[in-house]
């Protein structure tokens, strides 16, 4: 059985990649730092794990544990991350910091974890980054900071797969537009109901859609796919 990693994974976005991916015949490892929120997705087929994501020493120790648990990782997905709505330029220090370390630092560390515990594996490999469409739409809300560490997210996604390709390790991020998570409370509704009305649809995506994407890459129809960024937002920003 294929082993995959899915960070944030007690979250809205990681509960439902954890779903498709069990459903898929994974085994899945959920790291997050909601232990109460890891605990009630018990099933068949899953783990939780409780972990900062934002403490590179804590990632090392998880993947160590991994490997020594599982013999290696066949799939890590970077879905961990939050969006801080101070805007530019009165943006705390700290806030930008954790800003950064929530949606870039703690992906980058555990691919380098990751990574060492895909050598060797059968077939290739999968890496999935959940980016947002907001690293490439700036008539949307979001503000400086999220913006940069989505774009640093993807830019990684590119360099990983370049440089992993010959060895059968398949990097792309996903950049969803408006979907509906527990992030939508860091907005107003004024401001919520007039992004959703810029959606060509008429409505938020919904976790599952963007979990049956994530699927899609770690299955075998997606080997061939690599160091690509999958824009999600029902045509919003076609230019």
């Amino acid at each position: 059985m294929k082993i995959a990693v899915v960070t944030g994974a007690a979250g809205g976005m990681g509960r439902a990649i954890t779903e498709r991916l069990v459903k898929d015949g994974l085994h899945v490892i959920g790291l997050d730092l909601d232990a109460a929120g890891l605990k009630d997705m018990a099933q068949d087929n899953f783990e939780g794990m409780t972990v900062d994501l934002t403490d590179a020493e804590a990632i090392a120790a998880v993947f160590d544990r991994i490997g020594a648990n599982h013999g290696g990782v066949d799939a890590l997905i970077n879905n961990a991350g939050t969006c801080f709505m101070s805007e530019f330029p009165d943006i705390p220090v700290k806030e930008f910091e954790k800003q950064m370390a929530l949606n870039f630092s703690g992906a980058f560390h555990c691919c380098q974890a990751a990574i060492k515990l895909m050598a060797g594996r059968e077939g290739v490999r999968k890496i999935v980054n959940i980016s947002s469409n907001g690293a490439y739409n700036f008539d949307a809300f979001d503000p400086p900071h999220y913006r940069a560490s989505k774009a640093a997210l993807d830019t990684l996604t590119k360099d990983l797969a370049r440089r992993y390709a010959r060895e059968m390790i398949s990097v792309n991020s996903i950049a969803p537009a408006m979907t509906e998570t527990p992030l939508f409370g860091v907005v107003s509704k004024e401001v919520l109901a007039e992004a959703i009305a810029a959606m060509p649809h008429g409505r938020a995506m919904q976790p599952a859609e963007i979990a049956a994407w994530v699927g899609f890459l770690v299955s075998p129809a997606g080997d061939i796919s690599s160091g690509n960024v999958i824009i999600l937002n029902q045509g919003r920003d076609v230019r």
